[in-house]
């Protein structure tokens, strides 16, 4: 019997082209197991500012697709940096576009912040996203401190306890699924 695919929508929260956010995440979807599909989202850079008078059926297709994408997903992945001791506003301003939905209630999610420090933006992110009520604990919470130093250009992690964090991590998002 085969199993079903579980579908996951990644997001990062960096408009940087190869970040260490995107590195991250590639590196959970090459490292989580094969039930696992991960859709990894990098378009935060043009998705328009948020109105709420355009926050229904006037929701720009931008919009629309995204919500669309978290609506079909089984679960949702955050892996952001940290901007000015917040999330950046990239990620803020499409997280609001969702908060007159439904669409992340009872969500299984996974949030990481990885950054420089980190500190205030993991909770910021933490915050939001218990206002959007999506579903995580402490252990699909990770927040990597000094990132630069700890993946290269080739987004492998060059430090073992950010490896042994992050397979931690992965296995803690996995058993939200399925049975490990």
């Amino acid at each position: 019997m085969q199993k079903e695919t579980i579908k996951i929508f990644a997001i990062t929260g960096s408009t940087r082209r190869n970040s260490s956010n995107y590195k991250i995440l590639k590196y959970i979807s090459e490292n989580i197991k094969t039930e696992f599909k991960i859709e990894i989202f990098e378009d935060l850079a043009g998705f328009p500012h948020f109105n709420p008078d355009l926050d229904n059926d006037d929701a720009p297709k931008e919009v629309k697709e995204f919500r669309d994408k978290i609506s079909e997903a089984d679960g949702v992945l955050i892996c952001t940096p940290e901007y000015v001791f917040s999330i950046p506003g990239s990620l803020k301003n499409a997280l609001e576009w969702c908060v007159s939905t439904i669409i992340f209630s009872d969500k299984k999610t996974g949030l990481i912040t990885a950054s420089a420090s980190g500190e205030m933006g993991h909770e910021q992110l933490t915050l939001i996203m218990k206002t959007l009520e999506a579903k995580f604990e402490d252990e699909t919470r990770l927040l990597i401190q000094g990132i630069r130093g700890k993946i290269n250009e080739e987004g492998e992690i060059v430090i073992e306890e950010t490896e042994v964090a992050l397979q931690d991590f992965i296995c803690n998002f996995e058993k939200q699924f399925i049975e490990v």
